[in-house]
């Protein structure tokens, strides 16, 4: 970790990062907001390869809205390479570059009624309906990891405040994670639904599992690309979900540009 750390210092300068950020499908253009320099993951060894389209996989260092922030322009899931933990090296390297906080996004299918394509949910809880878990193997007793408040009150509140002042919609939910890569069945949908999902999607519980054992404090965003299968007559697709994205990602770049705004005025 040392080595990758000097290699992105040498790069990007050794002022400490205050947050980061992971970008979900369709997503990874919010990382060109940010002014200092992209790095390719290419270039970062032990790095995740991303190989999945509508992703920006590169390693974005500066500053946006007077916040020094480190954004993964994209993430690799689980059902690339079958490794729950592919993210860890990046995420330690946020922690390593000093940010003590993390905010993931992703593309997610919506559960309910109120929450349509084209919107946002705010992640109050998870559940890993996969039943994978990037910590094992882990030989510490640090793998033991508390998720009462694995999606941070704080931090919610913050994001909360951050779309009321941009006069945005921001309901709260429950995601539950399903390993991909082919989308659920009408009756996984219905079985996320009784154990109280609101959202379903590929990724950021495992991030979110690593970035709670690194000590990092998290929240998440969904933008909700579709409604989820047998709940409409929609036609669910890798290309849909990147057609669909963009609309919520307009909102969300209000949100986490007011929310910086107001991180950069807090010492």
């Amino acid at each position: 970790m040392s080595d990758l750390v000097t290699t992105v210092q040498a790069r990007a300068g050794t002022e400490p990062v205050r947050l980061g950020l992971i970008l979900g499908s369709g997503l990874g253009h919010l990382a060109h907001a940010v002014q200092g320099v992209a790095i390719p993951y290419a270039d970062l060894p032990g790095f995740p390869h991303v190989g999945v389209s509508g992703h920006n996989p590169n390693l974005h260092i500066g500053t946006l809205e007077g916040v020094r922030v480190a954004v993964c322009g994209a993430r690799e899931h689980y059902y690339e390479n079958g490794n729950p933990a592919a993210m860890r090296p990046a995420l330690e390297l946020l922690q390593a570059l000093g940010a003590d906080h993390l905010i993931a996004t992703n593309a997610a299918g919506s559960l309910r009624p109120d929450i349509r394509p084209g919107d946002l949910m705010l992640l109050n809880d998870h559940i890993n309906f996969s039943g994978l878990n990037p910590l094992i193997g882990e030989k510490t007793d640090a793998r033991f990891v508390p998720m009462t408040t694995a999606h941070d009150p704080d931090l919610r509140a913050a994001l909360r405040a951050a779309a009321e002042a941009e006069g945005l919609a921001l309901p709260e939910g429950v995601y539950a994670w399903y390993s991909g890569p082919s989308f659920e069945t009408p009756a996984e949908i219905r079985a996320i639904k009784i154990l109280g999902g609101d959202a379903v999607g590929m990724s950021t519980v495992p991030e979110g599992i690593l970035a709670r054992f690194l000590g990092l404090k998290v929240a998440a965003i969904s933008t909700i690309t579709n409604i989820a299968a047998g709940m409409s007559d929609e036609q669910i697709s890798h290309e849909h979900t990147k057609a669909m994205a963009p609309l919520g990602a307009v909102k969300l770049e209000r949100i986490l540009r007011a929310y910086l705004r107001g991180s950069a005025a807090r010492p």
